[in-house]
């Protein structure tokens, strides 16, 4: 049985606020993948998960689907029924500070409709038990670790059992001992659950250790690059 395709970009110009970021872009990602998107500071990568995500309109495309929506017809009132499809981790966490890690997931979960209690919790456990990090249930954000705060930041992601998991810059505030935690998780997600991943990064460190498919956003194109040994290291300055 063929892999399904999650994302189908062909030809997508991809803009932000009037402004072209990425050009032409022709992009497929299948069931099960890990992809790296890769490329400087401002390159384009966080677009590129912006308009997966909904936050960014695509308006010129040949193609342009992602998780079973075509995102050039996709009208606004509908930009939450494909986020549902999707986890999104952020660099900065975008914990709320004022509740508690369980409080923090039954927020996601009631305000997608769950409503047992029971439920709630059982999902909870099942989140935290896939970041080892059940232990930390009633702690509030600022006891976690940044490297934990991520970890519940990569459980909330997993709340409603995502098509696509897309990380931007997920270890972009960690140390490297802590980075390599999460990586682990994220691949462990990737190879365990079969959970398909695309993850923004200009650390080119994590590349080294951590080879997956990779794409590298550079002077507003985005090609695929075959042999990470071939990566100009270079290029991350």
């Amino acid at each position: 049985m063929e892999d399904k395709i999650i994302i189908n970009f062909e030809n997508v110009n991809i803009s932000h606020e009037g402004n072209p970021v990425l050009d032409n872009v022709n992009f497929k990602i299948k069931s099960g993948d890990f992809v790296y998107i890769i490329g400087r500071v401002g390159s384009g990568k966080t677009s590129l998960i912006r308009a997966i995500n909904g936050e960014i309109s695509v308006n010129e495309a040949t193609t342009a689907q992602a998780v079973d929506f075509d995102l050039k017809t996709l009208k606004p009132k509908a930009v939450h029924l494909l986020r549902r499809k999707l986890g999104v981790v952020f660099q900065d966490f975008k914990l709320l500070t004022d509740r508690s890690v369980f409080e923090n997931l039954a927020f996601v979960l009631r305000a997608t409709d769950w409503k047992d209690k029971k439920k709630i919790a059982e999902r909870i456990n099942e989140v935290l038990d896939s970041v080892e990090l059940r232990s930390k249930l009633h702690k509030m954000p600022h006891q976690l670790s940044g490297g934990e705060q991520q970890r519940v930041a990569i459980a909330r992601a997993l709340l409603n059992n995502p098509m696509l998991l897309l990380a931007d810059e997920p270890t972009g505030n960690l140390d490297p001992e802590t980075s390599d935690k999460i990586m682990e998780i994220l691949f462990d997600l990737n190879s365990k659950l079969g959970i398909t991943i695309i993850m923004a990064t200009h650390n080119h460190t994590l590349l080294k250790k951590y080879p997956a498919q990779t794409y590298k956003c550079d002077k507003g194109n985005i090609t695929k690059i075959d042999d990470t040994e071939e990566i100009d290291f270079e290029y991350f300055g």
